[in-house]
């Protein structure tokens, strides 16, 4: 019987992949990898050279594609291989769960063909965040959406949390066919974030260096600054919270708690 796992291997080449992760590669039959550079792919294939490259199923040169049809290929390709019997491993960058709907595809597909199936943990572009702005989100907590779900939808941020907005390089685009966004949909953007920030509020466009000898790209800008401000595929915006934390006084009295005893 074939089998299927899907590692995530981190944001930096080598470094952030964890043991188990690294040995599902060194024994699969085939990988399936997706992974940010050549040299990660480099990385990859001297672990094991049965490797295919799932960024060929992407739109080449001047094609116009569609990305569900892209993902709909790459499932169709890990699934032949572990109907044929094999070994099979998918390895993603970073976490193989987050933002990567290939490998929940495949895992629900496999499963429903009787398969093993499961997913190992990665180190995701948020892990690194944290890390790397030195925030605790458990001090104030913290939200988390799409850039593009955050504005199709009624999506209501609480200001006194962080605020994360994954794939705002493409904010707004609905045809799943481009890969970059607009100005003005940046600005569509900045106005529904108005409601609740301030437009001299300071936010961050972060990236996660994907190499060791990188350094991770952390730019303060006002959020009114954000439809001119340079972005790439990585870029995510975190939004620091804009009002400080409300005592909810009715519960803390049930509980028989004086707001100076917490701290």
């Amino acid at each position: 019987m074939g089998s299927l796992v899907c590692v995530g291997t981190g944001l930096q080449l080598a470094g952030q992949i964890n043991v188990m992760s690294r040995s599902y590669i060194e024994h699969a039959d085939i990988v399936f990898s997706l992974l940010p550079d050549g040299f990660s792919q480099h990385w990859i294939q001297q672990i094991n050279p049965n490797v295919i490259n799932l960024q060929q199923f992407y739109a080449q040169n001047t094609e116009v594609k569609n990305r569900r049809d892209t993902y709909v290929e790459m499932v169709a390709a890990i699934l032949e291989a572990v109907r044929a019997g094999k070994k099979t491993v998918c390895a993603l960058y970073g976490h193989p769960g987050v933002f990567a709907c290939v490998s929940h595809l495949a895992i629900r597909q496999a499963k429903a063909e009787g398969f093993s199936a499961k997913m190992e943990p990665g180190i995701s572009a948020e892990a690194c965040l944290w890390a790397d702005l030195g925030i605790d989100p458990g001090n104030s907590g913290h939200q988390s959406f799409e850039a593009s779900q955050f504005m199709f939808f009624n999506h209501v941020p609480d200001p006194t949390t962080h605020l994360l907005l994954w794939q705002i390089a493409i904010a707004g685009e609905h045809t799943l066919t481009q890969f970059h966004t607009t100005t003005d949909r940046l600005q569509i953007l900045v106005e529904q974030l108005s409601q609740w920030y301030p437009m001299d509020h300071q936010v961050v466009v972060y990236e996660a260096a994907n190499l060791p000898i990188q350094a991770p790209r952390v730019d303060y800008l006002l959020l009114s600054e954000l439809p001119k401000a340079h972005l790439s595929p990585i870029s995510t915006l975190l939004i620091p919270p804009a009002k400080k934390l409300e005592y909810n006084y009715a519960i803390l009295a049930k509980l028989g708690i004086g707001p100076e005893n917490l701290g």
